[in-house]
């Protein structure tokens, strides 16, 4: 399976395709955000929150690199953006197969400790509110978690 684009024409529609793509998340689950400053890594991580059935508000952990929260799974968020050194061990491998939902925004930074099963999401600028959502599903766990989320009816 390749890449799959959805274009969203305002946050609301990435917050909803993000919730319901939460919903289906199962434990153990990478998620990989990257793409455009500003563009809706954290409004795309609130939505998989909501889906995942977190009550507490989802922020970016740019500064304390890792957050946890507790839903119907854990939600391990974490920014590595800031993160000057690509092998500095952070222990974020202990995450990956703990249990809960894990999503990496600025994956490309520590791409060498990464697993090689994972869902990528790229968010790009579209103009003013519209983005561009591409989904690149790496392994046979993810191929069929995006053919479940897009072909399922877009107005839940």
């Amino acid at each position: 399976m390749g890449s799959i684009q959805f274009n969203s024409n305002r946050p609301e529609d990435t917050f909803k395709l993000a919730k319901r793509l939460g919903k289906l998340l199962i434990h153990n689950d990478i998620i990989l955000l990257e793409g455009d400053l500003g563009a809706g890594k954290t409004t795309f991580t609130k939505g998989l929150a909501a889906g995942l059935e977190i009550q507490k508000n989802v922020n970016s952990p740019t500064f304390t690199i890792i957050k946890e929260y507790i839903g119907r799974l854990p939600l391990y968020h974490m920014d590595v953006y800031r993160v000057e050194d690509a092998f500095e061990d952070l222990g974020i491998d202990e995450y990956f197969y703990n249990g809960g939902v894990t999503v990496i925004e600025w994956a490309h930074i520590i791409e060498e400790q990464l697993p090689s099963e994972h869902l990528s999401i790229y968010i790009y600028h579209d103009g003013q509110d519209k983005r561009i959502l591409k989904f690149e599903p790496s392994g046979a766990r993810y191929e069929a978690l995006c053919k479940e989320l897009f072909n399922e009816n877009l107005s839940d």
